[in-house]
C-alpha cells in the first residue's frame, strides 16, 4: 500500500457546501478504502458529537483524522489532532476551503484530495491558540469580523458572492474603531477600519488579508487597515484577491508571537468560526499541526 497511514478516520460534516459534503465524503471514503486503508467513517449529530469522535479516534491510535467539509471542519479537526503526533486530511467539501488552499489540495477533485491522503506525506505548520482554542487561517477583528457574521446569516448566494455582498451591505453604515492592541508587550491605540491576526494569508474563500504570512515562522502577522474613506475601501477590497493591497499607505503590518487586541462591539471569527468578543489573546503554537499535504 502507498504510504505510510494504515487506519484513518474520516469524519463528515454532510451539510457542508449545502449537502455537497455527504456526496464528497461518499466518493472518498469508496476510493480510500480501493487503496487499501482501514476507514472509520464518522459522523456527529452536531459539532460537539463530531469533537468526540474525533478525539476518540486519535485516543484510539488511527493513523490520521481526515475531515470532509469546509474551513469549519477543518477547525474541528484542529482541535482534537492539535500538538499531537496524528495528522490532519483534508478532502475539501465547503464554500471557502481557504487551508485546503493553503496546501493546494484540489478543491473539486475530491478523488485527487484523497490521493494526497493516501500517499502520507506530511508537514508541520504552526497554529495559533486563543484562550484554549485553535485556528489556522486568520482572526477577523473589525469590519471583516462584521461582514463574517453578516454573511453566515445569509443563505443565498454561496461560496465567495456571499462575502462580497455581505461586505457591500455594512460597508453602508461602518464607521472605524478605537484599538488597543498589545504586541509582545509594546502597545498601540489607534482607529482602524479593521485589524486581523494571521497564522496563515487569507481568509474568507481566498480574500489575502494577511500576505506574506508564512505557516512555519513561529510568527502571527498582524494587518492593520487604518481610516479610509469608503470608495477608497471599496477600490482597495478587489486587491485582497492578489494580496496588492500591501502597498496602500493605510495598511500596517506587524509580527509578533504574541497578541492581545480590543475594541468595541466586535465578534472576533476565525477558520470561519465564532471565536468571541474583544478582548482577545492570541499567540503562535510552533509546530502544532501535521497536515497530510
Amino acid at each position: 500500500m502507498p504510504g505510510t497511514t494504515r487506519e484513518i478516520a474520516l469524519l463528515t460534516n454532510p451539510t457542508s457546501g449545502k449537502g455537497k459534503g455527504a456526496r464528497v465524503s461518499a466518493a472518498a471514503l469508496a476510493h480510500l478504502r480501493a487503496a487499501g486503508l482501514t476507514v472509520r467513517a464518522l459522523q456527529g449529530r452536531d459539532a460537539d458529537e463530531a469533537l468526540d469522535l474525533a478525539r476518540q479516534s486519535v485516543s484510539d491510535g488511527v493513523d490520521a483524522l481526515v475531515v470532509c467539509g469546509g474551513d469549519g471542519m477543518v477547525n474541528l479537526g484542529i482541535q482534537a489532532v492539535a500538538t499531537t503526533s496524528t495528522p490532519l486530511g483534508i478532502i475539501p467539501a465547503g464554500s471557502g476551503d481557504d487551508v485546503a488552499r493553503y496546501f493546494d489540495i484540489p478543491r473539486h477533485h475530491p478523488l485527487v484530495a484523497a490521493d494526497r491522503v493516501v500517499a502520507g506525506a506530511t508537514r508541520t505548520i504552526d497554529l495559533a491558540r486563543c484562550h484554549g482554542r485553535y485556528f489556522a487561517t486568520v482572526m477577523a477583528a473589525g469590519f471583516d469580523a462584521i461582514v463574517n457574521e453578516r454573511a453566515n446569516r445569509m443563505r443565498w448566494p454561496k461560496g465567495q458572492m456571499r462575502y462580497n455582498i455581505a461586505t457591500l451591505l455594512e460597508l453602508r453604515t461602518f464607521e472605524p474603531l478605537p484599538y488597543t492592541l498589545d504586541l509582545d508587550g509594546t502597545t498601540l491605540q489607534l482607529p482602524a477600519m479593521l485589524v486581523a491576526i494571521g497564522n496563515g494569508h487569507s481568509f474568507g474563500g481566498g480574500l489575502r488579508i494577511t500576505e506574506g504570512a508564512k505557516l512555519d515562522d513561529d510568527l502571527l502577522d498582524i494587518v492593520i487597515i487604518k481610516p479610509m474613506s469608503k470608495l477608497d475601501l471599496v477600490r482597495t477590497y478587489p486587491k485582497l484577491f492578489k494580496g496588492t493591497h500591501t502597498t496602500h499607505p493605510q495598511y500596517e503590518h506587524h509580527l509578533a508571537r504574541k497578541v492581545t487586541v480590543a475594541a468595541p462591539g466586535i465578534v472576533a471569527y476565525a477558520d470561519g468560526e465564532r471565536f468571541g468578543p474583544l478582548p482577545l489573546t492570541i499567540e503562535s503554537v510552533p509546530g502544532a499541526l501535521r497536515v497530510l499535504s
